[in-house]
């Protein structure tokens, strides 16, 4: 369990710290701000095959393939996204928000026992992504398509790991 804290705690600091990076760049669409891009669902990748890892026995692990498969696949898109326009890149960053959003709502529920700090915050998480998705889509093509609702995304994003790990650390200490 306390490796699970620690996996939550440092993904959710990771992402808070690529949205202030991303925060800097995302006027156009250079080499570092598509690098940033390409980076940001490999970071959900790596997270959730450390989780996959380290959790041999817990319920939902196909699910976790399957959104390591989508997020590296999601960082190959968004590589090329970014070398077309921002409306693409704001399609293939919501797509890839929706369907990770939904994995992460179904691993949540199957971890939604009182032992495993009953997820809340990673079912928010997993709602809000698939909202945010949707937005992005909804952005893309409007007049003024623009990166940073991605920024907001990954605060977001990351503050609720964080939040997560605090519980489940509350949870550990509880007698």
């Amino acid at each position: 369990m306390s490796s699970l804290l620690l996996l939550y705690v440092i993904r959710g600091l990771i992402a808070i710290l690529w949205a202030v990076g991303f925060a800097t760049v995302l006027d156009s669409l250079a080499v570092g701000t598509i690098i940033l891009l390409v980076v940001y669902p490999l970071i959900d990748a790596v997270a959730v095959f450390i989780d996959f890892r380290d959790r041999s026995g817990m319920p939902g692990r196909a699910l976790q393939l399957f959104n390591i498969a989508v997020s590296t696949l999601a960082a190959v898109a968004l590589a090329i996204a970014g070398n077309i326009d921002v409306p693409s890149v704001l399609l293939v960053f919501g797509g890839w928000a929706i369907v990770s959003g939904v994995a992460q709502l179904v691993a949540a529920l199957h971890r939604h026992r009182p032992e495993m700090g009953r997820q809340w915050s990673l079912l928010l998480a997993g709602a809000l992504s698939v909202l945010a998705g949707g937005g992005f889509g909804v952005t893309a093509i409007g007049d003024d398509p623009r990166l940073d609702a991605i920024v907001m995304y990954a605060l977001a994003g990351g503050a609720f790991f964080v939040i997560q790990a605090g519980l489940l650390y509350w949870r550990l200490r509880k007698p």
